[in-house]
């Protein structure tokens, strides 16, 4: 990888990040995940980094991570400068899918996302099941990745637009060793299947990268040692860590900690005004209160 993808030399320090997506406000979930990468890296003298992941450029915006600055600086925190942000590093993404590619465990995939789900509508009315991911969505049928060169050429000098997936198959193939993650805590060392994740997406049409990769590559890039993010990523960590090994990456060890949920027992999300930090801020909360609130 190129030195600004791969730090040259180990951290002296442990090395925490919050990594949040300037696509909307924060909310309580965002809060806690903030104070326990913060909390976490001072208990240890380790940094603490704030990443702006703003690969969606069209859902992303500058007021959004404005409002994102705001909020972790009322919650008390501070940060080491300048912040990393996705949209600044393109080509480092570009160059871990040219890697990926030069290896032949990448494919262009044209179907639409009609024709996907037209074809597990077919699949389900015959009565047969379609194979779906741990978030409950459906794998990517297999046809793009067989197709034959000549047409995957023609489809693409005819301008249809594609997206690159990782072929999972022949990825892992090249994986010698089981493949597992180091949680902390007392659950240890935990295996990753990322074949239950089927041919993730690598990049789109209308993004240079997809969160799995970016999010590896990034991790890499700032010298992460510790990832702290919710349990709604403990399954993905499988696919973070399959690229890890192909790229040559190092692994940070994993904490997944609880989700805040909403009075219906569900995830929190952006557009749940009541939660947002912002929202709270107005009606005279202070950062110690939304520590309370959170359970810290």
């Amino acid at each position: 990888m190129a030195e600004e993808t791969m730090p040259a030399s180990p951290p002296d320090k442990p090395v925490y990040r919050f990594a949040p997506s300037p696509n909307g406000l924060l909310h309580l979930g965002h809060a806690l995940s903030a104070l326990l990468n913060h909390d976490m890296a001072e208990a240890v003298g380790g940094r603490f980094l704030l990443r702006i992941e703003d690969i969606d450029l069209t859902r992303c915006t500058p007021e959004f991570e404005a409002a994102i600055y705001r909020d972790l600086a009322w919650l008390g925190l501070d940060w080491e400068k300048p912040v990393r942000r996705q949209s600044e590093h393109f080509d480092a993404y570009h160059e871990a899918l040219a890697r990926l590619s030069e290896m032949g465990v990448v494919y262009p995939a044209f179907l639409t996302r009609g024709e996907v789900k037209a074809k597990v509508a077919a699949c389900e009315a015959d009565g047969k099941s379609w194979p779906r991911d741990p978030d409950g969505s459906p794998l990517y049928p297999d046809d793009d990745r067989h197709r034959s060169e000549t047409e995957r050429r023609k489809l693409t000098a005819d301008g249809v637009r594609h997206a690159f997936r990782l072929d999972m198959q022949k990825a892992l193939g090249l994986i010698a060793a089981p493949l597992s993650w180091t949680e902390t805590g007392d659950r240890g060392e935990i295996p990753a299947d990322p074949s239950a994740w089927g041919d993730v997406v690598l990049s789109r049409s209308d993004a240079p990268s997809s969160y799995h990769l970016s999010v590896t590559v990034d991790d890499a890039a700032q010298g992460i040692t510790h990832v702290v993010r919710g349990l709604d990523l403990f399954e993905a960590t499988a696919v973070h860590r399959l690229l890890q090994e192909l790229l040559e990456l190092p692994q940070p060890v994993y904490h997944h900690h609880r989700l805040v949920v909403g009075a219906d027992g569900r995830k929190l999300s952006k557009s749940e005004g009541s939660t947002g930090l912002a929202a709270l801020r107005d009606r005279g909360l202070s950062g110690s209160d939304i520590r309370r609130l959170v359970g810290l």
